[in-house]
């Protein structure tokens, strides 16, 4: 399981170690420990601008021992079929997701990069920054991922977070439907449904996803 203490360590050693500066973006269960709505987690989820800077981060953390596996029993068939899936690195119970540009279908889009949680900058060297998105963002992102603990994850935020911005999140799956998106809402919807045996979610949001299709 990774810590907070063990994710800041991990980002310190990266800095150390890589050869040009690295970017990206934190949407995992590592996200939810920066947020203090989980204090371990054993998957760190992260999505690169470009190419050049995932393959720094991979070439760093194959020298620390992590090594390429499969995606199969991860994600759904249909996900496995996407061209904008993961490389999946494990070191003992951590494992990363590593997303380049997308994450499956779903675009960084200027509101995610605008709208950050927080920054973080590990620079020992050159620099890492990592990049926490905003909650609305990681609850969507989830829904999109569809893994083992990802529904968990998202009770959890919803149950801890005293103010959830919901017409923001519908926005946000809705202009990732404008894009061509079409998936994303099927997988809100479907997200919606199972928590609203949990939590209160007021009609009116499935109801504008409902009218898209």
């Amino acid at each position: 399981m990774t810590t907070h203490d063990d994710q800041m360590n991990f980002f310190n050693v990266m800095s150390k170690k890589i050869k040009k500066d690295v970017e990206c973006y934190a949407f995992g269960g590592n996200a939810m420990i920066f947020y203090g709505y989980k204090d371990d987690t054993k998957y760190i989820d992260l999505v690169f601008e470009t190419e050049e800077d995932r393959k720094e981060f991979i070439r760093v953390i194959e020298l620390e021992g992590f090594n390429q596996t499969g995606l199969i029993d991860i994600y759904t068939p249909e996900k496995l079929k996407d061209p904008y899936k993961p490389l999946m690195y494990k070191s003992g119970f951590v494992r990363l997701d590593l997303f380049l540009k997308q994450i499956f279908k779903a675009l960084l889009s200027p509101k995610m990069k605008e709208d950050l949680f927080a920054i973080h900058d590990f620079k020992n060297g050159h620099r890492l920054r990592v990049k926490v998105l905003r909650k609305e963002h990681l609850v969507m992102l989830k829904a999109v991922t569809d893994r083992q603990n990802d529904f968990d994850d998202i009770r959890t935020i919803i149950e801890k977070e005293k103010y959830f911005d919901w017409q923001y999140f519908i926005d946000e799956v809705l202009w990732q439907y404008e894009q061509g998106n079409e998936w994303i809402v099927l997988d809100t919807e479907k997200m919606l449904r199972e928590l609203k045996k949990y939590v209160f979610v007021e009609q009116k949001y499935l109801d504008q996803l409902y009218k898209v299709h």
